[in-house]
Formats: structure tokens, C-alpha cells, sequence
């Protein structure tokens, strides 16, 4: 097991342009309209409990179940996003609104400590009856990290103790014991949150639950079985009809298959990963790593988007990765992110910081829109114009996930152990990091991901010797890297150059990262994809998009496999990106008149292709879009 342990998001400043934007953004125009929209959807409304119950403003699905189960989760999760932006900047507006949620919960807490609103408002009688569907501890587990979080950013403690309350009695409830229930939730989280608690408290109690509610999850006799019998339900009438949905089909330490709800999948490995750190628990750890290099090797988008389906919110099939129907929800990709970073964590290995930047850059920054205020709950890899942002939706769940991220993001930086420093990320930050000889100052300053030339000053507060780790990413063919002007050997370890020597104020580090943009090609299993190639440059994935073909189709272009891919510094777009560019050609359409089919190929036309970063799409409006483009 590793020795690191991530810094912090709120001990780094975010300096460079790149995500300093982003998290402007969020601050200032993402976190105040997703307050005002939980207003007038009524879900702040539901925390009043409100006498008698409103009707339901999202009626029951296909499956009798509607969203307005998990209401509790995305306020708890807007509380996380607002604290973590209180982190950076404290606002006495936004610090009121959590306030006032607080006065709402205590309020409605029950005297035994149980609080969720659509129970205690609509069902007392059946609370803990509907684990398998009705997300009682999933939304827990959102409102006590958004507890944490405030907890943290503000030292007041109210919200947290409420929540404390709530958790000593499903301490009580959920066990091994005869008089206690055998269960765990439908939809993972509660052990991600529990772990956050005992990080913050060191009561092992919390680290104890996370651990049974993983261990019991898919023993048999199964007991969302059990639960729905005692509902007066025959467990063969489950709409989801297997267990796989929510990786509850058998014991975590036998699954090898990725399957099921993408989220709720990319929860429990974040929490298996967890536990496996915490508890040196290497059957967990070798479980993780099966799982995933099956996520990996068949199941992956080049985007880091997860889950090909609508129908199950996830996994289908090995190779299955339809474009234009990709599900690939904002959610799975934050939580894969979350998953990346504990298997970092465990072994200290690049190709986990791989995909935790590959997710970042591409298959979660896309949910957010420029303007802060829009989003996508799934992710597809082209369109015919059918697709667009949304203000908001019925399951906002999406929205609060891209903004807490965001607010975050420095937390996935680097990392530290007692005599080293791993840096996973660049793009302009700076730390103070304590180690075992001092308190030393890092700035690392680059336009990445635009550029791949970083620098980094290292400035201890007095001569010591400690190791520096640069990450040098899976994609770059060549790198050099340089201290005070001296050339150092690239000699790598598991993805990272290993700087080991005395430091002393004044120091600075040079890395060089070739960032070519370059043809990337599918298994030949993925079939939407045959014949096909994106475009990549770093980190990012590129799309061609309508705006930029004077409103042509997209998927009328070729791309000759001969042809040079060009960057250009386009000043003119997003306030200033890199796009891609190269001859092709364009199949016309003009003389086909009225035949749909014809014994003469396609009239082509000489054109110039252009590709923005994939991230970027759709924020000039709905039109067509395509990352894998044909070879003609």
C-alpha cells in the first residue's frame, strides 16, 4: 500500500487560467442558481415537511418509483459544493441559505435521530421497509458529506451533530446482531461518507459500518429477497430483474465483471478501494484491481464516459459502446474519478492518474456548461442536434456532482508522504506541504492543459533532502525534465520521474511534456467505432461541431488517414483555446434531388475539418457533433 496521501483541495490555490476560470464560475454563478432552482423545483420545500404532503411534482416511473425519494441527497449535495466553495472565498449569502437548510432538518429530525424528509413526510410506517429501491441511506450518506464539508469550512457544527444523531441510530439498526437488520443500501454511497467521518473523527464505529455494509452486500440469503417478501412482494417482480444492477449479486470480493448501474458501481469500488487502505485488506485490493482492468479493457468511452445503456443507467456488454446512444452520465464520470484517485493512492501508479485526468478533463467537465448555469446528464459522442444543455432536470443529480468537483478539483493535484511529494495534475497551483524536515512552498506554474511545458519552484524554509515525483502521463511519447537548467536522466517509475536530492529555496523544476495531437483507433470489438479514428491532444479529446463547418453536417466529413493534424491558438473562441485542423474532404448532398439510393457514389468536395475539445460542445447550441470520425 502506498504511503501518500492526497493535499487537500482547500490547502491548494488554483492559479492558472484553466480551472481558475472554471472555479470562478462556479463560485459565482453555479452555486447561488442551483440554490435557487432546488427553491423552485420544492425540494428546499420538502425539508419543512410541509402538512399535509404537496402532490408529487415527479409522479411514479414505469416502476413505481419516483425521484423525489432522494430529494435529501441534492440538498446535501449542494451544501458539499457550496462548502467547498466557501473553502476558497466565505460568502455570508450563501452561508445564510445552508443556515436555514440546517433549521429545516433539525427541525424535522425525528426524536430518535432518524431524518429523511419523504419518509418522515409521506411514510413514516415504512421506513428501512425499501432498501433495494428507495435510497434511505444513499441520501445519508450525500447529507453527512455535505456536513463534513461545512464542518470543515466553517468549524460549526450543528449540521453535522444532527447528522451524527442519524448515523448512532443506523449504527443501531444495521449489524450483525439478532435483533438488528442484515441490509445495506440499494444505491451505494453511505460507505463513502462513513469513511469521510472517520477520517475526521477517528471514531472507528464509522470505519466498522462502511466495512459491514460492503462485506454483507450480496450474501445470501439475499436480503433484498427477504425485504420484499415482507413487503408483501414477490422478489421475482424486481424491475431491474437482477441483482447485477446494484453489484449486489454476489459477495464484492468475488465480482471480476463490471456491471449494473454505472454510479452506483463506481461507489462501492471508490469505498472497496477505501477500506482496502484503511484496513490493509488485500482481498479487497485485488478485487479492485480485477475489476478494474475490466472497466479499462472493455467498457471504457475514450472520454471516460461508463455505461453505454439508458435502460439500466449503465454496463451492457464487453465492447458495447454505441456513440450517438452513449449514456456515459456526468455522475459515473465524477465517481470514476473518485475511484482513480483511491487506486492511485493504493499503489502510486500513473496509469490510474491516466484516467483520473482523462475523466476530468473530458468525461465530467462536459456536464458543466461555460456559463455555469447549464448541463448534461448523459454524454453521447455525436449528435444530429438532438441533444442540448438543460437548465435543469427531474433528476438533478448531475448538476450538484460537475459543481462539487469543480470546487474541489485542487484536492486531485498531488499528493504527499513523510519525505516526498507526487505531483498527479498540473495546470498552475501552489501548496505549502509539511514534511518530515519542514514546511515547504511548491508553485507550479504552466497553461497545461493548452501546454505541456511545466515549471515548478520548490522552496523548503530551510535546506532539506525529500523526493519530488512528476507524473509524466500515459499519452506523451517524449518528455525531458530539468533542475536549475540541469538535465536529469527520465528515468520513470510506474508513470513518474523521481527527484531525489537536497532542496533549498530558490530551486525549480522544468518539465517538458511533447503534446503532439495525434490519431487515436478503437479494438476492433468496438464496432460503432470501425472505421473510425478521434482526435486527441494531451489530456483532451476533440469533436468536430457544427459551428465550425459553417453549419454543414459533421458526419458528412472524411478524414484521409494521410492528412496532417494542425493546432491553432484560437484567441477568438472560449476565451482562448487550442483546436485541431487538417484537409479532408466533404460528401455533398446537392444532386441527389429526390433518390434516397443511386449507382454513383457520393459527389465530394475539398474541406477543411476542425476540432474543438470535446469538453466544449454544445455551448454555442444544439447541432451536430461527432468525436469519432470517418477515415475516407
Amino acid at each position: 500500500m502506498s504511503e501518500f496521501r492526497p493535499i487537500g483541495f482547500a490547502g491548494v490555490r488554483l492559479d492558472g487560467q484553466f480551472w481558475r476560470e472554471r472555479l470562478d464560475t462556479v463560485l459565482t454563478r453555479t452555486i447561488p442558481s442551483q440554490h435557487a432552482k432546488l427553491g423552485e423545483h420544492g425540494i428546499l420545500e420538502s425539508l419543512e415537511l410541509p402538512d399535509p404532503p404537496p402532490p408529487l411534482r415527479n409522479p411514479p416511473n414505469d416502476h413505481g418509483f419516483t425521484v423525489q425519494v432522494f430529494w435529501d441527497s441534492d440538498v446535501g449535495k449542494w451544501i458539499e459544493a457550496a462548502s467547498y466553495a466557501l473553502s476558497h472565498r466565505r460568502n455570508a449569502d450563501i452561508e445564510a441559505k445552508i443556515e436555514a437548510i440546517i433549521d429545516d432538518l433539525e427541525k424535522a429530525q425525528a426524536p430518535d435521530g432518524y431524518l429523511n424528509c419523504w419518509y418522515l413526510d409521506r411514510e413514516p410506517q415504512n421506513r428501512w421497509t425499501n432498501l433495494r429501491d428507495n435510497h434511505e441511506l444513499y441520501n445519508l450518506g450525500h447529507m453527512l458529506e455535505g456536513a463534513i464539508a461545512y464542518f470543515l469550512a466553517t468549524g460549526r457544527r450543528r449540521y453535522l451533530d444532527i447528522l451524527e444523531r442519524y448515523v448512532a441510530l443506523v449504527r443501531e439498526t444495521f449489524g450483525p446482531g439478532p435483533n438488528q437488520k442484515h441490509g445495506y443500501c440499494g444505491h451505494q454511497e453511505i460507505e463513502l461518507a462513513l469513511i469521510r467521518l472517520y477520517h475526521l473523527t477517528g471514531d472507528r464505529r464509522h470505519l466498522d459500518l462502511a466495512a459491514y455494509f460492503i462485506d454483507q452486500r450480496g450474501a445470501q440469503p439475499h436480503y433484498f429477497d427477504a425485504e420484499a417478501i415482507a413487503r408483501g412482494e414477490n422478489p421475482r417482480d424486481y424491475w431491474a430483474k437482477t441483482y447485477e444492477y446494484s453489484q449486489s449479486h454476489k459477495p464484492v470480493r468475488e465480482q471480476d465483471k463490471v456491471v449494473g448501474h454505472a454510479v452506483r458501481a463506481m461507489y462501492m469500488y471508490s469505498a472497496m478501494a477505501d477500506l482496502a487502505a484503511e484496513l490493509n485488506d488485500s482481498g479487497l485490493k485485488r478485487a479492485c484491481e480485477t475489476l478494474w482492468k475490466d472497466v479499462i479493457a472493455t467498457k471504457i468511452y475514450i472520454t471516460s464516459g461508463l455505461g453505454p445503456a439508458a435502460a439500466n443507467e449503465g454496463f451492457t456488454e464487453d465492447f458495447d459502446l454505441p456513440n450517438e446512444t452513449a449514456y456515459a452520465e456526468t455522475c459515473a464520470s465524477v465517481a470514476l474519478i473518485f475511484w482513480a484517485q483511491r487506486m492511485l493512492h493504493l499503489d502510486l501508479d500513473g496509469k490510474y492518474a491516466d484516467v483520473l485526468e482523462q475523466a476530468l478533463f473530458n468525461g465530467a467537465l462536459t456536464g458543466l456548461s461555460r456559463d455555469g448555469e447549464h448541463y448534461f446528464y448523459s454524454n453521447p459522442l455525436e449528435s444530429n442536434g438532438q441533444h442540448t444543455r438543460w437548465a435543469w432536470h427531474n433528476c438533478p443529480c448531475c448538476t450538484m456532482n460537475a459543481s462539487r468537483l469543480v470546487a474541489s478539483v485542487g484536492g486531485y493535484f498531488l499528493s504527499a508522504s513523510a519525505n516526498a511529494v507526487a505531483f498527479h495534475l498540473y495546470g498552475g497551483i501552489s501548496t505549502a506541504v509539511t514534511l518530515e524536515t519542514g514546511v515547504v512552498q511548491f508553485t507550479e506554474t504552466s497553461s497545461y492543459p493548452w501546454s505541456g511545458s511545466v515549471k515548478i519552484a520548490v522552496d523548503p524554509e530551510r535546506p532539506a533532502r525529500f523526493a519530488v515525483k512528476l507524473r509524466v502521463p500515459g499519452w506523451c511519447r517524449d518528455a525531458s525534465a530539468a533542475v536549475n537548467g540541469t538535465a536529469v536522466p527520465m528515468t520513470l517509475e510506474h508513470g513518474y520521474l523521481t527527484i531525489d536530492r537536497t532542496w533549498q529555496a530558490g530551486d525549480a523544476v522544468t518539465l517538458e511534456l511533447e503534446m503532439p495531437a495525434e490519431r487515436i483507433y478503437a479494438h476492433p470489438a468496438v464496432r460503432a467505432d470501425s472505421g473510425r479514428v478521434a482526435l486527441k491532444r494531451g489530456p483532451l479529446v476533440y469533436c468536430l461541431e457544427h459551428p465550425d463547418h459553417a453549419g454543414h453536417r459533421v458526419q458528412d466529413y472524411r478524414l484521409p488517414r494521410r492528412a496532417d493534424l494542425k493546432t491553432a491558438t484560437r484567441a477568438d473562441l472560449f476565451d482562448g483555446i487550442v483546436t485541431l485542423e487538417a484537409e479532408g474532404i466533404r460528401l455533398e448532398e446537392d444532386d441527389w434531388l429526390d433518390h434516397l439510393y443511386r449507382a454513383s457514389p457520393p459527389r465530394t468536395e475539398p474541406a477543411t475539418l476542425t476540432a474543438i475539445p470535446y469538453y466544449l460542445w454544445n455551448n454555442r447550441g444544439p447541432g451536430t457533433m461527432l468525436v469519432w470520425v470517418p477515415e475516407g
